[in-house]
């Protein structure tokens, strides 16, 4: 049975060097899922590097899985275009929130955890899972797979985990 763990909340924050699929450019969006949730940022037009800023929340159950997430080009006329996918394993922030209640940790900023990019993930550079204040949270950029370049930024914080 799956046990409700919390609230994540994604801030999908940019993207870079993102493909060209239309003539010259792109008009894309991420589409963010976690087990049978969904979550779609709007559209950015004609840009290669956007920024949307946006903030989704999800629902955390465990077993956690993997948050994954697919960039298109929206198109008019045809089906949207693929320009890439990533995932990310919560489990690492999972457990460092776990941490933070043991360590009781609640003022300042506390650094709980690296995660450096290898095979088993599609980070594009090293990321910290700090405690800010109580919160758990991990700055990330991904690096879009199936794709000849890209990468996306996304901010994770885990909001009300229970201390178990």
């Amino acid at each position: 049975m799956r046990q409700p763990f919390g609230q994540l909340k994604v801030t999908v924050v940019q993207g870079k060097r993102l493909v060209i699929r239309d003539f010259k450019s792109s008009d894309p969006y991420v589409v963010l899922k976690l087990g049978t949730q969904m979550a779609k940022t709007k559209v950015i037009n004609s840009c290669l590097n956007p920024v949307w800023n946006e903030e989704h929340s999800l629902s955390l159950t465990e077993p956690v899985g993997v948050l994954s997430l697919e960039v298109f080009d929206k198109d008019r006329f045809k089906a949207d275009d693929k320009m890439g996918k990533a995932y990310l394993n919560l489990q690492p922030i999972i457990s460092a929130a776990r941490l933070r209640h043991l360590v009781h940790v609640s003022s300042g900023e506390t650094p709980l955890r690296k995660i450096i990019p290898d095979s088993e993930n599609c980070l594009a550079r090293e990321s910290s899972i700090i405690c800010i204040n109580g919160e758990v949270v991990q700055n990330v950029w991904l690096r879009l797979c199936e794709v000849e370049s890209g990468e996306i930024e996304l901010k994770i914080k885990i909001v009300d985990a229970p201390s178990r």
